[in-house]
């Protein structure tokens, strides 16, 4: 039997790390009729249960290549939503009706989706307004072992240094009151009892960048 989702703070659900999608967590975000899904839970009945009880998907976003699975197309194909995607990795949906982006696209007045490659070369990370600001990071940004936010690099890593650079970007478009939390794409057990990462933009701005282009953090 498979977990049931978990709330991490209000309108929020995490869903069990998916064997689909190399243990990546996916979340929904329960807005006002217009649920937003950020990347592929397992597709099982619970899921399909649970997600229908809150009233559907009227759009999917994927954060990054590996954020994706089959079960994209029968999500789409069940509630006739989008599915946003970085226009690099848009090919990877070829049996999909993808809605890709370049630099940045407004989902929904307080919900966006913004590019920062590094990770994969579309990877990117959706921020939501409410709860004093919420990034959903996928891969960008992981738990480390301390549950603390950073890049960390991995065999499937597309650009360490752009994806550096793109760390920089998070910092310069945000600052301490506007990024509360940070939910990752993965590594999620490394959060233990949490399921955020708080006072997220403080955490973040202990990163020594110039450090980790000469010793990476890998996992």
């Amino acid at each position: 039997m498979s977990k049931e989702p978990r709330a991490v703070l209000d309108s929020i659900w995490a869903f069990p790390p998916n064997r689909e999608t190399f243990g990546g967590t996916a979340y929904l975000i329960v807005e006002n009729s217009q649920n937003i899904l950020i990347d592929c839970p397992s597709w099982d009945p619970d899921t399909q249960a649970f997600i229908a009880s809150q009233g559907g998907v009227q759009g999917v976003v994927m954060t990054h290549r590996q954020g994706m699975s089959p079960a994209i197309k029968s999500i789409q194909a069940l509630y006739n939503c989008p599915v946003f995607v970085q226009e690099q990795e848009a090919y990877l949906l070829p049996d999909i009706a993808v809605t890709p982006f370049q630099g940045a696209v407004e989902i929904l007045p307080n919900l966006e989706v913004f590019w920062t490659p590094g990770y994969s070369p579309g990877s990117s990370c959706v921020y939501y307004r409410p709860h004093g600001g919420v990034l959903f990071a996928g891969r960008h940004l992981l738990p480390d072992r301390m549950g603390m936010p950073k890049p960390l690099r991995t065999a499937k890593t597309f650009h360490w240094f752009r994806q550096l650079k793109n760390v920089r970007l998070v910092l310069d478009r945000f600052d301490v009151d506007s990024l509360q939390y940070l939910c990752p794409g993965a590594n999620t057990g490394f959060l233990r009892h949490q399921r955020s990462i708080d006072q997220a933009y403080s955490k973040l701005q202990q990163l020594d960048l110039e450090t980790l282009r000469q010793f990476p953090v890998g996992i």
